[in-house]
């Protein structure tokens, strides 16, 4: 028989021991849920490659959140065919990814509120007097060669009509592409009435058409292509992260399309605070610092004795080729079409 004294505790039982456990379980969980609820959450809208393991995505996550005290969540996919579809049913609080060649859609749709930034940091080599979006990257199109492949690139856009028979070169669909509908803008602004001609004597050399940029440069860096159209930062990717300088930009004298990506703020946005601290934030070196080597482009603020060490050294177009959204969207259709009869024939 087992005595106890007075001041002696029973043993408790494994029920009660269990009982206990699940109730410290139940509040803490209780807890973090209150906790989860009370923090608000920023959804940005992004491209899929915003968000890839190698893109600007993870990063610029974490060090938001770590000044915000809020949960950015990223909602990927085709940035303008889905807020058209959605309009003011959309749960994006800010949109980040807009090229430059798709603006003036996006701004008819009317979902976008005036950004209220002050925009003296910006460094691109356009005006952007824009109130509603603040561009956060740039670059500029071209054709990337590999020179183990090709020794004497073409010296001009000119010259791109008449390379080499064995040639080959992929581009993408401007109808599914930014990349693709900036080169059919890109095309028109060099060569005018005669950007027809300059299809039918390219159509020869190129290999395919992508849906996307991607799957082009998989080809390309795979060796089915001679040539890629891409961007001039490209080579970048090769030099930095590959340790590779074999890829080149061919930079011609007639001038080089100037993209770039914007971020916009909804109107409609419930968390229009953190909107705003995002959208400044995007201005800030520490946003800007993460551009080149995460979404291999040019930050749009960033002087270059701050870009990272070598990029300086990247070489780019003297004469940059730019319309604005108005001329570009009055041109789309247009370009499209003759570029579409051009290698249909």
């Amino acid at each position: 028989m087992l005595w106890m004294t007075s001041n002696a505790r029973p043993v408790p039982s494994q029920l009660e021991e269990d009982m206990k456990t699940s109730i410290l379980a139940a509040g803490a969980l209780m807890t973090a849920t209150m906790a989860a609820a009370q923090t608000p959450v920023l959804t940005v809208y992004a491209g899929d490659y915003f968000t890839s393991e190698w893109g600007p995505g993870p990063v610029i996550e974490k060090e938001f959140e770590a000044i915000c005290a809020c949960d950015l969540q990223f909602s990927v996919g085709d940035l303008l065919p889905r807020l058209m579809l959605e309009g003011t049913n959309t749960e994006a609080d800010v949109v980040i990814g807009l090229t430059t060649d798709v603006l003036a859609r996006a701004r008819e749709t009317g979902m976008f509120a005036p950004h209220g930034q002050d925009l003296s940091a910006l460094t691109l080599p356009v005006a952007w007097p824009d109130d509603i979006y603040i561009p956060f990257n740039w670059g500029h199109t071209a054709f990337i060669y590999d020179e183990t492949r090709m020794a004497v690139p073409p010296a001009t856009f000119d010259d791109m009509r008449r390379l080499p028979e064995a040639v080959k070169v992929v581009i993408q669909d401007p109808r599914t592409s930014i990349s693709g509908l900036a080169l059919v803008l890109w095309v028109k602004a060099v060569f005018g009435d005669q950007a027809g001609a300059f299809w039918s004597d390219l159509a020869p050399h190129i290999l395919t058409v992508t849906k996307d940029w991607s799957e082009s440069y998989g080809l390309f860096t795979s060796g089915e292509a001679d040539m890629v159209l891409s961007y001039t930062t490209s080579p970048a990717y090769h030099m930095f992260a590959e340790n590779d300088l074999t890829k080149k930009a061919a930079l011609f004298p007639e001038g080089h399309y100037f993209m770039a990506e914007t971020v916009g703020k909804i109107a409609a946005t419930d968390q229009p605070a953190l909107a705003d601290q995002f959208m400044a934030w995007v201005l800030t070196p520490a946003f800007q610092s993460v551009i080149p080597a995460a979404n291999w482009s040019l930050p749009s603020a960033l002087s270059q004795d701050q870009w990272p060490e070598g990029w300086a050294t990247l070489p780019l177009p003297e004469r940059v080729l730019f319309l604005s959204e108005t001329e570009a969207e009055a041109m789309r259709a247009e370009v499209i079409e003759e570029w579409r009869a051009a290698l249909s024939q």
